[in-house]
């Protein structure tokens, strides 16, 4: 009996190690036929053994990139293993499985080619935790895990339900508009109309006509009544961005329209009521643009009821991820895509940059990206020339290197925010303090003289 055992072992060894493993394992051989199919391989595609033995892999494994960025193929053709590339397979149910796949190449004891083997882990608990995470930090499409992100988010509500007039100020590409358009979603207004006006756009003459209409006959090109913006936003909001830009004449008729709640359209008799909630928004400093004499006081303090700020993206870098995702399942649904992430190299790149664009710039990359790219995961060499590193440098090196400056940054970020202090640094950061202590150390900072316990406890 114990000799059966025995042979009955060594009979089949290699399924025995195989159904051990939890990830997916399939062999094939230079005809592309399936010579061994593992538990979890069977579990995953949800086609058992018996039928995967001997067919051809394209008709057992169905991902999406078997026909024009096959892993096993690129792996016979180079001589390379393919390391963790991402992937979509359709089950035999007819279900969608994100996946992660590494391939190598099986050779006999003479060197000889006899076959490839290629490995996938189902990454659909992974994936439902990505999404959970993005959900968690996503406000009326906006996006954000920073402090800044979150005390907006916070105040947004309570914002949205009163009539008043809201002030956004942030660089150019933070998403002024964007959070205006939230502050209308949430408002009882939400079921009337938001209409924008970008101020810079537009020279004075054609923007006051603009604001507040005119009658036919005005002026030599008025052939017929117009309805200007506010009007046309009765009941809802208006949008005026980059208000900073509007000459002085116009902030006196802009200051009389918020006082007095009403319009007059230019050639018009009688001035008509409006019914409108007004949010602004600039790129400029208005307190200076007030110190200069460029821009009213009293029209400043009427618009500024309600203040916002949206801070650049290079302050609140830990958002980068973040967006990256968003932006990625937006243009994958646009363009009826599956790109599932970025590379490592590409990650430690985005996050080292400063992103003078802001989030709209972000975007922008990863637009151009899409276009670019033809597998599952954008590249290096899909970004924009700027962004990819020198001619002679090799993508493991300035993968290295552009993560030791994310590193660098995200700690002095840190101990920025708690006035030096070590042990709240690290907690924000998730390592101990004896890991950011080391790190302080290898990446050669400067940190504040004082470790601030006593201010920060």
């Amino acid at each position: 009996m114990s000799i059966k055992i025995k042979d009955s072992f060594r009979a089949d060894p290699q399924d025995v190690i195989l159904d051990s493993i939890n990830e997916g394992v399939f062999t094939v051989d230079t005809d592309w036929r399936i010579t061994s199919f593992n538990r979890a391989a069977e579990r995953i595609t949800g086609i058992g053994k018996n039928d995967a033995l001997h067919r051809p892999c394209s008709d057992v494994f169905h991902a999406n990139i078997c026909q024009n960025n096959c892993a096993l193929r690129k792996t016979f053709e180079t001589g390379k293993p393919v390391v963790h590339v991402t992937a979509h397979i359709v089950t035999n149910d007819g279900i969608t499985v994100p996946i992660r796949i590494s391939t190598a190449i099986l050779k006999d004891r003479d060197g000889r080619v006899i076959g490839g083997v290629e490995t996938f882990q189902d990454l659909s608990q992974v994936e439902q935790l990505r999404k959970e995470l993005l959900k968690r930090h996503t406000f009326e499409d906006m996006v954000g895990a920073s402090p800044a992100m979150k005390s907006i988010f916070e105040i947004l509500p309570p914002i949205a339900e009163s009539s008043s007039t809201v002030l956004i100020e942030g660089p150019s590409g933070t998403g002024k508009e964007l959070l205006a358009r939230a502050v209308h979603d949430l408002s009882p207004r939400r079921k009337k109309r938001f209409v924008a006006v970008n101020c810079a756009a537009l020279p004075d003459t054609l923007l006051e006509s603009e604001f507040f209409g005119h009658k036919a006959g005005a002026f030599t090109d008025a052939k017929r009544d117009k309805m200007g913006r506010f009007l046309y936003a009765s009941g809802g909001t208006i949008f005026l961005d980059e208000i900073g830009d509007i000459s002085p004449a116009l902030q006196v008729r802009l200051l009389r329209v918020l006082q007095e709640r009403q319009v007059e359209p230019l050639g018009a008799i009688e001035p008509v009521r409006i019914d409108v909630r007004v949010i602004a928004a600039t790129n400029r400093d208005l307190t200076k643009l007030v110190e200069q004499g460029k821009f009213r006081e009293d029209l400043y303090y009427r618009i500024r009821v309600i203040r916002l700020f949206l801070p650049s993206l290079k302050e609140r870098r830990e958002d980068i991820p973040l967006l990256i995702d968003h932006i990625i399942g937006k243009y994958n649904r646009i363009q009826g895509r599956n790109i599932s992430g970025i590379s490592p190299d590409v990650a430690a790149t985005l996050m080292a940059y400063d992103f003078p664009g802001n989030v709209r710039e972000l975007e922008n990359i990863i637009e151009q990206a899409f276009v670019l790219c033809r597998s599952d995961t954008i590249e290096l060499k899909h970004l924009p020339v700027e962004l990819r590193p020198p001619h002679g440098f090799s993508s493991d090196h300035a993968g290295t290197n552009n993560i030791r400056e994310m590193e660098k940054q995200l700690i002095v970020e840190a101990l920025r925010k708690y006035g030096g202090n070590r042990k709240r640094a690290a907690r924000e950061l998730g390592i101990d303090a004896s890991t950011l202590y080391r790190k302080i150390k290898d990446l050669e900072l400067e940190v504040p003289p004082r470790d601030g316990r006593t201010r920060n406890r």
